[in-house]
C-alpha cells in the first residue's frame, strides 16, 4: 500500500516552500496524490501565510465538482494531486497572552520567585521575556522550541477537556489524527528555514510535539510512534537579508527584539551544528536536505526599503529559487524507494554548475535523473508555462481579460463543443491561478510578477531550462511570443504546422483531433476533462520535437 503524504510549512520561509510545492502539484508532479498539508505559524495575520493558504484554496476549488470538496487525484494532467488544507496559530493575540512573561505567569503562584530565576537564566529579562510574540520567535529559537511545543500541547488539553475549542485547534486535532491512522504508512515533510525564528524554533520539536499531543487528547489511549512515521524536512540556511533594526524601531518592549539577518549565518551555523548533536533529530528525522545559497543575500524588503518588517499582513516576500528546490526536496522524500527504518537522519544535497558567478542549472539538478524524473520535470513544468503564456498571452489574460473562456470558444468554433458546461466562474479560477503562476497586468499597465517570473528573478543572471525570452515583461514581446519555444535547449522547441503557422495555432487544431480517455486521467467532471484535454494537447505538441 503506497504510503500516506502529509506536508507542514512552518513560518514565512516555510509557506514560501509551500507555494512552490503547491505549484508542482499543479503542473502534475504529484500524480493521483492525495497530501495533507498544515501551515503552522505564530502569526495569523502573516502576508506570506495568507497568500499560501489562497493559493491552496484557489487549487482546490479549481479541482472541486459540484460538491465542493476538493476534487479527486487524477493522473497525468494538471491538478492531479487533491490537497487538504489545515492551518494552526499558536495564540498570541489577548494581552495576556502576547509576551513570555504574561504567558508564563511569571508572578503567580507559590514557586514564581523559582521560575523567574530559572526563566532570568536562559531569557534576557528586559527585552526576551517582553517583545510581543505575535509576529513570531525573531530569532530566539530557544524560546521558540519552548513555546511552540506547549502552544501545541495546550490544543490538545484543549480538545481532551471537550469545552469550546477554536477552528485552529480542531485543524490541528484532525491532521495529527491523520498521521496516527496512517501509522508506518506516513510520510511527513516539514517545510521551514533554520536562521531565523519560527521554523528554526518549529522543526526540532514537532515530531516530539505532535506525539505528545496525541498521547494527552487520547489520553494516551491512541498514542503516536514517531519513530515509525517517515519524518523528512528541509535545513534551508539563509538566502535573503532585510534592513537592519534601527534604535527608533527597537525602542518599544514589544519591538525590543528584531532579527538582524546580518546574523543569519552565525544563525545556521549554529543549528546545522545542533541538528549533527541533537539524538531526537537524528533519530526521529529519515532524511534531513541542508539547502543553501552560496550567492550574497539579496534584500526582501523591496516595497519596504525603509522598514525592517517582523511580520504580519505586510510581509509578503516574493519567491525564491531555493524554495522550488526544497519543494523539489519533498518530491524526492515523498518518493524514496529505500527511506532508512532505523539509524540516524541522513543529510542530502545536489549542487548546480556555477560558473562566472552565476548558476546553470539542469532539472536533475533538483530531482535527480533515475527513471527519467528530469525529463518529466522538463516536460510538466515546460507545459504548465506553455498553458499560462496561452491564456495570459495568446487568450490576454494577464491583461485584465478570459483567457480560458477565450481558449473554450475557439474549441468551438473548431466544432469541439464538449466543455460548455464548464461554467465561467469556473474558467475565472483558472485564469487567477495561471496569474499567480506567471503573470499580469494591473490597471496602470505594471507588470505583476508571479511565482515562476519571481523564481527566475531570483536566479539572475543565472539560468534553468527555459530561455529569457520566456519571461519577458514587455507587452509587445509577450504578444510575439512563441509558446512552443519557450526552453533554452532548441530541441524542447514545437515544431510548427508550416512555413506560415505558429506553433500556437497548430496547438488550437491538434486539440479537435484528440481522443481523451477518461479512464486513464481518472476525471469525474466536466472541468476536469477540459483541463486534461488541454494537458494532452500540450505534451502531444512537446512530443512533435
Amino acid at each position: 500500500m503506497a504510503d500516506k503524504l502529509f506536508v507542514i510549512g512552518i513560518g514565512g520561509t516555510g509557506m514560501r516552500c509551500l507555494e512552490s510545492f503547491v505549484h508542482l502539484c499543479a503542473i502534475g508532479m504529484f500524480d493521483n496524490q492525495e497530501i495533507n498539508v498544515l501551515t503552522l505559524d505564530t502569526d495569523a495575520t502573516n502576508g506570506n501565510l495568507e497568500r499560501v493558504r489562497k493559493l491552496i484554496g484557489l487549487y482546490s476549488d479549481i479541482k472541486s465538482g459540484a460538491t465542493k470538496d476538493g476534487g479527486t487525484p487524477n493522473h497525468n494532467t494538471f491538478f492531479s494531486a487533491k490537497l487538504n488544507l489545515y492551518g494552526f496559530n499558536t495564540d498570541y493575540n489577548s494581552t495576556s497572552r502576547s509576551t513570555y512573561r504574561n504567558i508564563s505567569r511569571l508572578t503567580e503562584g507559590e514557586s514564581s520567585k523559582q521560575n523567574k530565576m530559572l526563566s532570568d537564566l536562559f531569557l534576557d529579562n528586559n527585552s526576551v521575556q517582553e517583545f510581543n510574540l505575535a509576529h513570531g520567535y525573531r530569532a530566539q529559537t530557544h524560546l521558540g522550541s519552548h513555546l511552540m511545543y506547549h502552544g501545541i500541547i495546550e490544543a490538545a488539553r484543549n480538545l481532551a477537556a471537550g469545552g469550546d475549542v477554536s477552528s485552529a485547534e480542531r485543524d490541528l486535532d484532525e491532521f495529527i489524527q491523520k498521521i496516527s491512522k496512517a501509522g508506518e504508512e506516513a510520510r511527513v515533510f516539514i517545510f521551514g528555514s533554520v536562521f531565523g525564528g519560527t521554523g528554526a524554533s518549529s522543526i526540532p520539536v514537532i515530531p516530539t510535539a505532535l506525539s505528545d499531543a496525541m498521547k494527552v487528547r487520547s489520553q494516551g489511549k491512541s498514542p503516536l510512534d514517531v519513530t515509525k512515521v517517515k519524518f523528512g524536512s528541509t535545513l534551508l540556511t539563509e538566502y535573503f537579508s532585510f534592513k537592519k533594526p534601527d534604535q527608533a524601531e527597537m525602542s518599544t518592549k514589544a519591538n525590543s527584539v528584531i532579527a538582524d539577518s546580518s546574523f543569519f549565518p552565525l544563525n545556521s551555523q549554529a543549528a546545522l551544528q545542533f541538528y549533527q548533536g541533537d539524538p531526537t533529530v537524528q533519530n526521529v528525522y529519515k532524511r534531513l536536505y541542508h539547502v543553501g545559497w552560496p550567492l550574497e543575500s539579496k534584500s526582501m524588503d523591496k516595497n519596504n526599503p525603509n522598514k525592517t518588517i517582523t511580520g504580519g499582513a505586510t510581509q509578503k516576500n516574493p519567491c525564491h529559487f531555493v524554495e522550488l528546490v526544497c519543494a523539489c526536496a519533498a518530491f524526492d522524500f515523498f518518493n524514496a524507494d529505500n527511506l532508512k527504518a532505523e539509524g540516524k537522519a541522513e543529510y542530502l544535497f545536489r549542487t548546480g554548475e556555477f560558473e562566472n558567478g552565476a548558476f546553470n542549472f539542469k532539472a536533475s539538478d533538483l530531482v535527480g535523473n533515475q527513471k527519467n524524473i528530469d525529463e518529466r520535470l522538463i516536460d510538466k513544468l515546460g507545459a504548465f508555462l506553455s498553458l499560462a503564456h496561452i491564456t495570459l498571452t495568446k487568450n490576454e489574460a494577464g491583461f485584465g481579460n478570459k483567457g480560458f473562456a477565450g481558449l473554450r470558444k475557439q474549441l468551438e468554433q473548431n466544432n469541439v463543443d464538449s466543455y460548455s458546461t464548464v461554467t465561467d466562474k469556473e474558467l475565472d479560477q483558472l485564469d487567477e491561478y495561471m496569474r499567480l503562476f506567471g503573470y499580469n497586468f494591473d490597471s496602470s499597465n505594471n507588470f505583476q510578477s508571479g511565482w515562476i517570473y519571481q523564481v527566475r528573478e531570483s536566479l539572475q543572471p543565472g539560468n534553468f531550462i527555459f530561455a529569457n525570452a520566456a519571461f519577458s515583461k514587455s507587452i509587445k514581446d509577450l504578444k510575439d511570443l512563441d509558446v512552443g519555444k519557450l526552453y533554452e535547449d532548441e530541441n524542447y522547441h514545437w515544431e510548427k504546422g508550416g512555413v506560415f503557422s505558429d506553433t500556437y495555432q497548430t496547438f488550437v487544431k491538434s486539440l479537435t483531433k484528440l481522443s481523451l480517455d477518461d479512464g486513464a486521467h481518472l476525471v469525474n467532471h466536466t472541468k476536469e476533462k477540459f483541463i486534461a484535454h488541454l494537458h494532452d494537447g500540450i505534451m502531444a505538441s512537446q512530443s512533435n520535437r
